[in-house]
């Protein structure tokens, strides 16, 4: 069994889709079809059968799966133990994060990695952090980095950076001191979508200071972080973000961060991954570098 179609088989299987795990691993999409075809024509089974546009896997592929996942793992330690040298260790590591950590906590996280391996590449989605829950579980990326703890049983979750809240104003707006409740539902404000981490952690203040969200006077959502900046410096409305951001986008942005009264709750973001899945070798180093708290 030739091991580079297995890890063809691999990228078809978690794609869910030919074309695009020929476009992943820069092959023709004939060439992966021949792949699976010799596969297939060896084990004399079926491997996947065709779902709507997706490629679905038939029992017989899910467990060459398991099989395969694991020979590709073994295989990399092998190499790793043999040359003993992780700066000829290769791979491809397909992240998710929303977008904080995206921009503000993964490229450090990367940069410190690819100096011990220089060869491994980077895959990175950005979305919500519940769609990078999502994408962890269904195996779409080999690791999430998000700011919301959901509760799953398959999800395993290491801590890597605490931070708080803090509320944005354009320039001309003037507060005095931390930031009530009462003035924060006095103004517009610019949210988060429902998704994001930073949303729910609203909610979470709202809460225990017995305020409905239905209060908020929200005059716009917003999917990306920029977005709410550029809507903030046009004192549109006001905004609440996560600190790190806060702090990165005021080196070149013109606006002002104000604590939130009475709200000492610290979140964190969390590299997440799927415990039921076998990782490749690249994906469970980088996962090891950061499994306590470093940031």
């Amino acid at each position: 069994m030739d091991l580079h179609q297995l890890y063809v088989f691999t990228k078809v299987v978690e794609h869910k889709s030919f074309s695009k795990a020929a476009d992943d691993i820069f092959l023709s999409q004939s060439t992966v079809s021949s792949h699976i075809q010799a596969l297939e024509n060896m084990l004399n089974e079926n491997l996947f059968d065709r779902v709507g546009r997706e490629s679905v896997l038939t029992p017989s592929g899910e467990r060459l799966y398991h099989w395969a996942s694991k020979l590709l793992l073994l295989k990399d330690e092998a190499l790793l133990d043999l040359n003993n040298n992780k700066k000829d260790l290769k791979g491809v590591i397909r992240v998710g994060a929303s977008s904080v950590p995206g921009q503000f906590i993964l490229p450090d996280m990367i940069k410190e990695f690819r100096e011990d391996y220089p060869q491994v590449t980077f895959h990175i989605t950005e979305s919500p952090s519940k769609d990078i829950a999502d994408k962890v579980l269904h195996g779409t990326v080999d690791i999430g980095i998000i700011g919301e703890k959901l509760e799953n049983e398959r999800l395993q979750y290491t801590p890597l950076m605490k931070e708080k809240l803090v509320v944005i104003t354009s320039s001309r707006m003037n507060l005095e001191g931390a930031v009530t409740i009462e003035e924060i539902i006095k103004y517009p404000i610019i949210m988060r979508n429902a998704n994001s981490g930073t949303n729910t952690f609203i909610k979470t203040y709202l809460k225990s200071k017995c305020v409905p969200k239905t209060d908020l006077n929200v005059v716009a959502y917003t999917d990306s972080g920029q977005s709410l900046i550029q809507l903030v410096k046009k004192d549109i409305g006001i905004g609440i973000i996560s600190e790190i951001a806060a702090m990165e986008y005021s080196m070149n942005s013109d606006f002002k961060i104000y604590p939130i009264d009475d709200f000492m709750e610290e979140r964190y973001f969390y590299l997440i991954y799927n415990k039921n899945k076998t990782l490749s070798m690249v994906s469970k180093l980088f996962i090891n570098t950061y499994n306590s708290l470093k940031y």
